[in-house]
């Protein structure tokens, strides 16, 4: 992974619950963990019927009345997820050459939340507070007039400082309260922008993830013990069930758990109940208490984007990030199908992708070590397999030479007595013919044998020369290989000097043959 930090402003507006891999809320506190604890304050269970609820200690999974506010997460009993205004442009000097790969994991940062109404993506108004904390942070960073005189650009310039590093007070006027300064205002400059796992559950899946402040052994020796409890708290019916779906160890001992429930109805169906729905329960004051003595310090849902809200938030910058640096944010994104930009705030953050990274590093590192070690005993078995197969067949040639002895015996038996007949008399010579022929010296017996005697002898050529290894000197070489080429140039001109007196010999010959006639006509 890389991050690439360049001094960019970038921050998480408290008004919105900004968290894309799990669309979860934080909770505040983290009692002792215990699985024996009362839960009776959770309330008796109602059913997943269309009865809508608005107090009592009865509860229902079916999606509790608004009044004054219209879409998904309206009034205050909101406690999903959502993008408002706070995803806007912001201030910002660049963010560098580059934004690396980021991290490729589902998590992202869980901040304060508040109730959005009108809609998924409604913009919240902003509250005479939150325009007076802006107006203050603009004086104390533009100008102060704590002392009337020159000193005032002083401290103007070191409120930046601080508001650049992200703490601090800064003091602009002798009538108001400094402005704090944190890692949320505008104006902090160590961010970045990594990349996240977009999630490919819906909501008709149901998984909901609980984060508990234990390990993953503790975890796993008391499940029973935690499905037990988690059905206490959503009203102990015997129409529900609790499943665990899977349970991962996270960092700072922390112990991710995924659940869901499951609702079967008179008539004998079933149905998951669906992710929002419960995260909507969930998130009730009496039952997150509840979740807080097991252990839960963290709730959220595990659901995909729809295409709708994917396309808002790319197109919508984060409060602080410059939207030339979040286009070129969304340009190198690696895998654009599976992975979303994500803002970075503070070293904090980077630290924990880190421990992220190098947890998951691990966990791949121990996975590969599995599968490493099932190969190793998948070849063995592999092996003894392959020698019991040997085993089988020199077994099964066995018994079927005993099988045909004994055939052969029977036959023999059967026939005593009998005359031999045609086809035996045919089938007796065609034998002889093929003994015949294997056993002549010329032929195959002969010529496997010659193979096997050159087959011995290559073996043991091989065996010597593989013993026996000699090293010449690189001077003595060059001087043998140049007396081997005097002797090669001798012996051709030995040979040109033979050639020649051939020719004479021949020449002689012929001479000495053509003068016989000529004497004889002579002396007749």
């Amino acid at each position: 992974s890389g991050f690439n930090f360049g001094g960019f402003g970038l921050t998480a507006n408290p008004a919105v619950n900004f968290n894309i891999g799990n669309f979860g809320v934080s909770t505040t506190s983290t009692p002792p963990f215990n699985f024996g604890n009362s839960l009776a304050s959770a309330g008796a269970f109602g059913g997943f019927g269309t009865t809508a609820t608005t107090a009592g200690p009865a509860f229902s999974f079916s999606a509790p009345t608004n009044t004054g506010t219209s879409g998904l997460f309206g009034a205050t009993q909101n406690k999903g997820f959502g993008f408002g205004t706070s995803f806007g442009t912001g201030t910002g000097t660049g963010l560098g050459t580059g934004l690396g790969t980021g991290l490729c994991f589902g998590f992202g940062t869980q901040q304060q939340q508040t109730t959005l109404g009108g809609g998924l993506f409604s913009q919240p108004a902003q509250t005479p507070a939150q325009s007076n904390q802006l107006i203050n942070t603009a004086s104390a960073l533009s100008a102060p007039t704590l002392l009337g005189d020159e000193r005032d650009a002083i401290l103007a310039k070191w409120n930046q400082l601080q508001a650049f590093w992200g703490t601090g007070k800064g003091y602009f006027s002798n009538n108001i309260a400094p402005v704090e300064f944190t890692q949320d205002n505008p104006f902090y400059r160590f961010k970045a922008v990594g990349y996240s796992l977009m999630l490919d559950n819906k909501d008709e899946d149901g998984f909901m993830v609980l984060v508990f402040n234990r390990k993953e052994t503790d975890i796993r020796s008391q499940q029973q013990q935690l499905v037990e409890s988690l059905h206490k708290i959503l009203g102990g019916s015997q129409t529900l069930t609790v499943n665990v779906e899977g349970v991962k160890t996270l960092t700072d001992d922390q112990t991710e758990v995924i659940i869901y429930v499951v609702e079967r109805s008179p008539n004998g169906t079933s149905r998951r109940v669906p992710t929002m729905t419960l995260h909507t329960h969930l998130e009730q004051p009496n039952i997150k208490s509840s979740l807080q003595q097991l252990g839960v310090s963290l709730s959220m849902t595990r659901t995909e984007f729809s295409p709708a809200q994917l396309k808002q938030y790319l197109q919508n910058p984060p409060i602080g990030v410059d939207p030339i640096i979040w286009e070129q944010a969304k340009i190198d994104n690696p895998d654009p199908e599976k992975l979303i930009p994500l803002p970075m705030v503070g070293f904090k953050e980077l630290l924990r992708r880190l421990k992220v990274q190098d947890q998951m590093t691990k966990q791949h590192q121990t996975r590969l070590d599995m599968i490493s070690e099932d190969i190793s005993e998948l070849q063995k078995n592999q092996t003894t397999t392959m020698a019991k197969i040997a085993q089988y067949k020199r077994k099964l040639m066995a018994l079927s030479h005993r099988t045909l002895q004994v055939l052969i015996k029977q036959e023999i038996q059967r026939k005593s007595g009998y005359a031999i007949q045609a086809d035996e008399e045919q089938l007796r010579v065609q034998l002889d013919t093929i003994q015949c022929e294997l056993n002549a010296p010329t032929q195959f017996k002969g010529r496997l044998n010659e193979l096997m005697s050159q087959i011995r002898m290559q073996n043991h050529f091989g065996a010597v020369r593989a013993e026996e290894r000699y090293y010449i000197d690189a001077d003595l070489l060059r001087e043998i290989k140049q007396h081997l080429k005097q002797q090669q140039e001798g012996l051709s001109h030995l040979i040109s000097i033979i050639k020649d007196d051939l020719e004479d010999i021949k020449l002689i010959e012929h001479g000495l043959n053509e003068s016989i006639p000529i004497r004889g006509g002579v002396f007749s």
